[in-house]
Parts: structure tokens; C-alpha cells; sequence
């Protein structure tokens, strides 16, 4: 891992290239590969769920009227879909 307290995906490849024995190649190209995969459901609009990591959901939220903190200016903030990544209870044990 990094040494700043990063996991990258070069980590990734690498934890696969040490403990499965794919070729860097191959491991960097199954990271890449799987990370699109859950990237194309996420843009199709599927939350994805990785039993025992967590869930990636999809959130559409409405427009509202927002406020300048420092004017105090209402302003109109547009409608939007959010990703929000909630943990599986096994993870949070995991973590804590």
C-alpha cells in the first residue's frame, strides 16, 4: 500500500499479482475491468452491492432553495443525483 494511507488501484493489482499469480498485466486489467463494471451500472442507474463491503446507492434529489452563508442571498439549486456509499454491518465491525 502507498505510504499515504491510500489504497490505489496499482494496489490492487499488485495484492493480485502477489496472491493469485496473474501477471501485473492481467491483475491491473481485471481492476480496471471489474471498476467498470460497477461503474456502467451506477451511470445505467443500478445501486450496486458488494456483499460484506457495502452498497453504492444512487440518490435523486429535488431542487430546492439553497443560501449564501455569507450574503444570506437565496439561490436555486438544481435537482441532482448524488452516489452515497453506505458500509455492510460486517465492515463497520470490521473498522471499528
Amino acid at each position: 500500500m502507498a505510504n499515504d494511507g491510500t489504497l490505489t488501484r496499482a494496489d490492487l493489482a499488485d495484492t493480485l499479482n502477489r496472491q493469485v499469480g496473474l501477471s501485473r498485466a492481467d491483475a491491473g486489467a481485471m481492476i480496471e475491468s471489474i471498476l467498470g463494471h460497477v461503474t456502467d451500472a451506477l451511470i445505467d442507474g443500478q445501486n450496486v452491492k458488494i456483499s460484506g463491503f457495502g452498497t453504492f446507492v444512487l440518490r435523486d434529489k429535488a431542487e430546492r432553495i439553497g443560501r449564501n452563508p455569507k450574503t444570506g442571498v437565496e439561490v436555486p439549486i438544481t435537482p441532482r443525483r448524488v452516489l452515497t456509499f453506505r458500509a455492510s454491518q460486517g465492515m463497520r465491525q470490521r473498522v471499528k
